[in-house]
């Protein structure tokens, strides 16, 4: 299955393992996501999809299962390989918008080219068409705190660009926002998706947001329960 991006089988997330209070988060997940789909894992609070959402994006193992990931083997990579894959395969939009303060727009989205040692002429002139591209080239000197919601998530988008990610993992991205702003930016992921060939996983508990997708994993208590199209 080479358009397969996202290939797990039988994730199992545990904490404090061994003690009294062991918890098991996720009880035997199964999802696979082919390159290029727009897909959403939609769930109330406390129902697994950000220790999901954290195992997809490498930020957290898993305890149990496999894990393929654009052709890498997660469960057996070391971290220094899972760091290098965060940052060359996976662009992150979250919430909180997660900018540096103190750092103009510019310099927060070359930011992860830095740590991919692309050269500072390249990623400067990549970081001004990734902001044009959302909108914000007349934005790329100010700071997060004289921008708004909605900028700073346009913001956000275009580093989360910044290397060419095979994959977005959206979590909550419009949830700071109001419906307006949110739908800007709603609009723009349907473009990365549609016109660059972005392979989109939006982790939500609106479900108008996800029936916007191409197809709608719902979670409940640590499982996948239910899978449609949107």
């Amino acid at each position: 299955m080479e358009d397969v991006i996202i290939d797990m089988r039988g994730i199992v997330k545990r904490f404090y393992i061994g003690t009294p209070n062991e918890l098991e988060i996720l009880h035997g997940i199964d999802l696979t996501v082919r390159r290029g789909e727009f897909v959403s894992i939609v769930g109330a609070s406390g129902s697994g999809k950000s220790t999901l959402m954290n195992i997809i994006g490498a930020l957290d193992r898993a305890t149990e299962g496999t894990y393929l990931l654009d052709g890498t083997r997660i469960e057996q990579a070391r971290d220094a390989e899972l760091s290098s894959i965060r940052n060359q395969k996976i662009g992150f939009v979250f919430q909180t918008f997660n900018l540096i303060p103190r750092t103009n727009a510019l310099q927060n989205v070359a930011l992860p080219m830095m740590y991919a040692g692309v050269p500072m002429r390249e990623r400067s002139a990549r970081a001004r068409e990734l902001l044009a591209m959302v909108g914000m080239e007349d934005r790329m000197t100010h700071q997060p705190n004289e921008l708004s919601g909605g900028q700073k998530q346009r913001v956000a988008i275009a580093r989360a660009m910044a290397n060419d990610p095979a994959i977005l993992l959206a979590d909550e991205p419009t949830g700071s926002l109001d419906s307006k702003t949110g739908r800007l930016v709603m609009d723009i992921f349907h473009r990365l998706n549609r016109e660059h060939g972005k392979t989109i996983v939006l982790i939500t508990h609106n479900r108008e947001l996800a029936s916007e997708t191409g197809r709608i994993l719902t979670m409940s208590d640590g499982v996948l329960t239910g899978e449609a199209d949107a």
